[in-house]
């Protein structure tokens, strides 16, 4: 009964393993798709952005088309000049935001790919003392490697993209 003993707590151990090493793998496969998640909003808050800013541009060209006609209503032109203000102030406003959601966006993203990259070393570290413990055991291997999967690529979004020259 003795020479069971190692036996059982090594197959104990790797078990153990075997399950810390499944739920890392869940735990990547959640943050990706958070990941891809977060990804898709980015996407639409640039939209959103791109949106924003070509009806600044179209209000701009209707204030201008406004004085090169120069119209004698003198009302209807301040009136248009003080939409004009408060559209700029809500646009310079808006894009504040947007700036703001797109840094928190891209730190997030940042944060979990350190924390995926972290995950997949310890799953890495995981393996190898899985396999060390098999050779050690004499065990046969349980795994033949295809299960492992290639981490996705995460593209990176260039700086600057989406800005707006506020001048």
């Amino acid at each position: 009964m003795a020479p069971s003993v190692p036996r059982t707590r090594a197959a104990t151990a790797l078990r153990m393993k075997q399950i810390a090493l499944d739920n890392e793998d869940r735990t990547i496969r959640r943050l990706r798709a958070q990941l891809a998640t977060e990804g898709r909003g980015l996407t639409a808050t640039r939209k959103e952005l791109k949106e924003t800013q070509v009806a600044l541009e179209a209000s701009h060209k209707v204030i201008a088309g406004l004085t090169e006609i120069g119209l004698s209503m003198s009302k209807k032109i301040e009136k248009m000049k003080v939409k004009k203000q408060l559209v700029k102030a809500n646009h310079v406003e808006c894009h504040q935001k947007f700036q703001a959601r797109i840094h928190e966006a891209k730190d997030s993203m940042q944060a979990q790919h350190l924390l995926i990259e972290a995950l997949v070393d310890d799953k890495d570290s995981l393996l190898q003392t899985i396999h060390d413990l098999q050779e050690a055991n004499n065990a046969p291997a349980p795994f033949d490697g295809d299960w492992e999967e290639e981490p996705e690529e995460i593209e990176d979004i260039p700086l600057g993209e989406g800005d707006i020259d506020d001048e």
